[in-house]
């Protein structure tokens, strides 16, 4: 089979016309991505439950796009799209709180990787994921993409359709809340011997 390199790879180093672009497939998007999309979204979520719904509610969106997305930062798109999904979902979810409705329904298995193997991949110190569950999402969400998977405050705030001033303000503050949650996690625990926990 021969391979796409500009369809799968994205590649951006030299500009391409609109015309010249061919939509990749759903098997070429998801393997190409479907890990850092999980990543991302199990760190945004805490739980691998919610992860696999986030992931899978991302690449429908992203295949419903993909006629309308002109080539760029791909990744970046991802970001927005995965972020914004989960916004979206934390939203929901607290109104369905306030109607007195379950907030969760049966799910089905997922078929992604086995556990082992997600938890090498996806799992921070049980500290900080237990400290970053604990934030507000809108500064959680600033948090993850900026110390975790490392993105400028431009590109989060281009991720998530806000102000430069509105980013910084958000890592500020999330990361003081999340400091202070993690002091408090480890008061819990309680036995003086904890990891040194890295936070900027």
């Amino acid at each position: 089979m021969t391979s796409r390199p500009a369809t799968v790879g994205f590649d951006e180093s030299k500009p391409a016309e609109v015309s010249d672009w061919t939509p990749p497939s759903w098997d070429e998007v998801v393997r190409e991505h479907a890990d850092r999309v999980y990543r991302l979204a199990y760190r945004l979520t805490g739980n691998p439950h919610d992860a696999e719904d986030l992931t899978q509610e991302t690449f429908i969106r992203v295949f419903r796009s993909l006629a309308n997305y002109r080539p760029g930062t791909f990744e970046g798109w991802l970001h927005r799209i995965t972020t914004n999904l989960f916004l979206d979902m934390v939203r929901r979810r607290a109104r369905l709180r306030m109607e007195g409705l379950p907030e969760d329904t049966d799910r089905l298995p997922g078929g992604g990787p086995e556990p082992e193997e997600v938890f090498s991949a996806t799992h921070l110190d049980p500290t900080l994921q237990a400290a970053l569950d604990e934030l507000a999402p809108e500064f959680r969400a600033a948090v993850v993409l900026c110390d975790v998977e490392g993105l400028s405050y431009e590109e989060i705030g281009a991720t998530l359709g806000v102000k430069l001033g509105t980013v910084r303000s958000r890592i500020h503050r999330g990361r003081a809340a999340l400091r202070q949650a993690i002091e408090r996690q480890r008061a819990l625990e309680g036995d003086g011997t904890h990891k040194e926990v890295a936070v900027a």
